[in-house]
């Protein structure tokens, strides 16, 4: 059996209510349990090859999240073409796949190749992955300062500070995938990496990323050769600065109980979850926006509601959840795994977040390496897709208790649905 997103993965593997798998995983025939996994259980596919109920299957392959490209397309057809030109495109200022410099600031040529080697580009997550504690990553780390950006890297990882503007760290976007058992294939081509993790199903998941590391896109591959694309960050022009991602917005007019907006995951039933995580926007989506938007825009992320998952606990400086602990996703987990059976393209971010005690590059690295930790257990313990789910961690930037000092409101983990913001969904608002 291969089991049903959201269902805690039995000890006979067939996906039956029961235990999370621990420490030593039995999982379920085909799904990764460390590093000897073989990949996610898949999406069925139907016998005829036609995909998912109510996608259609189309041949001109517009490129938007959740929509298919085509058995021909490669998950790029609408943008211009290599060597077009255009900042952020290849071929345009910086040189394929690297962003130029400009005019007021932003990461250079050989801040974006510290990048890439930072994130695991070239290497970089195989150490990530073995290291426990924020000590361990201060000795892999090293810090340099390129045209008034300070870099940060370590092992998987890198923070940026770019002059006068706040830190934000970057992650290895395959790292995870390699972490849950996928043996990925990997092709340089034309500027771009595309690694491709295939699962037991024959469904193909392809990650892009440009050369140095960031997210470009998310693709689904069927087996009759249709791709989806879950996640396009490369629809428009990528901007060279980090404050030009920045999306401000008034905050959202709340019209609903403030618990039923921030939604405790520890004292809440599946069926509020469920709620909060399916629930459209609270104001109007005025245009699509692309991921890192998403992620380095507080007032859009405000526009959705979210769930805290304060019921997991990390000892100091460490990201690792114990087996004991894992039951604790359960409820939220079925809640996200019946979304995703509702439909298979929804995205949800998962948000990592520290009080402001400690090193503010410590805090980062910690929240991001905390929300990978929970995706890590949605998928490997309750069969989430992988591809479905996104982290970024914030540190201490986004305090929810203003207090400088320890407050464990504040060291949180938070999950919200996304997919309006990234797909320019038309919900209504609340």
């Amino acid at each position: 059996g291969q089991g049903l997103p959201g269902q805690p993965v039995g000890a006979q593997g067939q996906g039956l209510p029961g235990q999370p798998v621990g420490a030593q995983g039995q999982g379920l025939p085909g799904q990764p349990v460390g590093a000897q996994g073989q990949g996610l259980p898949g999406q069925p596919v139907g016998a005829q090859g036609q995909g998912l109920p109510g996608q259609p299957v189309g041949a001109q392959g517009l490129g938007l999240p959740g929509q298919p490209v085509g058995a021909q397309g490669q998950g790029f057809q609408g943008r211009p073409p290599m060597g077009a030109g255009g900042p952020g495109f290849p071929g345009g200022p910086g040189g394929p796949g690297q962003p130029g410099r400009r005019p007021g600031g932003g990461i250079g040529p050989a801040g974006a190749a510290a990048i890439g080697l930072g994130i695991g580009v070239v290497g970089g997550a195989i150490l990530s992955n073995q290291l426990r504690g924020v000590n361990e990553v201060h000795q892999h780390r090293e810090t340099f300062v390129d045209g008034g950006v300070r870099y940060v890297r370590e092992p998987g990882r890198v923070i940026i500070r770019e002059e006068g503007g706040p830190a934000y760290i970057r992650h290895d976007e395959s790292e995870r995938f390699s972490i849950l058992g996928y043996r990925p294939q990997v092709v340089h081509e034309g500027g771009f990496i595309r690694s491709y993790y295939d699962r037991p199903d024959g469904v193909r998941i392809i990650t892009v990323t440009d050369q140095d590391g960031r997210l470009v896109r998310r693709i689904r591959r069927y087996p009759d050769g249709r791709e989806v694309v879950i996640i396009d960050n490369d629809f428009r022009p990528r901007p060279t600065r980090f404050i030009d991602q920045v999306v401000i917005l008034p905050p959202p007019v709340l019209t609903i109980p403030q618990e039923s907006y921030i939604v405790d995951a520890g004292v809440a039933d599946e069926a509020t979850i469920y709620e909060a995580l399916t629930a459209p926007p609270l104001t109007r989506v005025s245009r699509r926006y692309t991921l890192d938007e998403v992620r380095y825009s507080p007032d859009l992320r405000a526009q959705m509601r979210s769930v805290d998952v304060n019921s997991i606990t990390f000892d100091s400086g460490s990201w690792i959840v114990e087996g004991g602990q894992i039951d604790r996703l359960a409820t939220i987990a079925a809640a996200i795994g019946k979304a995703v059976q509702a439909n298979p393209e929804e995205v949800f971010l998962v948000e990592g977040h520290t009080d402001a005690i400690g090193d503010q590059d410590d805090n980062l690295s910690l929240s991001d390496r905390r929300a990978q930790s929970v995706a890590e257990i949605l998928s490997r313990d309750f069969a989430i897709p992988a591809e479905n789910l996104t982290t970024q961690g914030y540190g201490e930037a986004q305090l929810r208790v203003a207090t400088d000092g320890a407050a464990r409101a504040n060291r949180r983990v938070t999950i919200r649905r996304i997919t309006p913001l990234i797909a320019g969904s038309a919900d209504q608002p609340q």
